[in-house]
């Protein structure tokens, strides 16, 4: 990234937090400032792709309801479906 095209972020933070980030950093051989930045973008994509909007026309959406409500018709995924998960055992 050229000089040109960044911009400064200053933070602080407890000395405890920052050594905890230095040695994840160390651990990937990254940078403090590369960790960092890659930690946050990973964090905000996350929220954003959580906050996605499906606009639908009403035509779209009973098309989509009844894809929903119909009948499934893939026997693999039926067996898988009926199976109870680990935890539940």
């Amino acid at each position: 990234m050229s000089a040109k095209s960044s911009s400064v972020i200053n933070l602080r933070t407890p000395p405890e937090q920052r050594a905890l980030i230095d040695r994840a950093a160390r651990l990937q051989a990254k940078s403090r400032t590369d960790f960092m930045l890659e930690a946050s973008r990973e964090k905000a994509e996350q929220v954003l792709l959580d906050q996605v909007l499906f606009a639908a026309s009403p035509k779209q959406f009973k098309a989509f309801v009844a894809l929903m409500d119909a009948p499934l018709d893939n026997p693999a995924l039926q067996r898988l479906l009926a199976k109870r998960a680990p935890w539940e055992k």
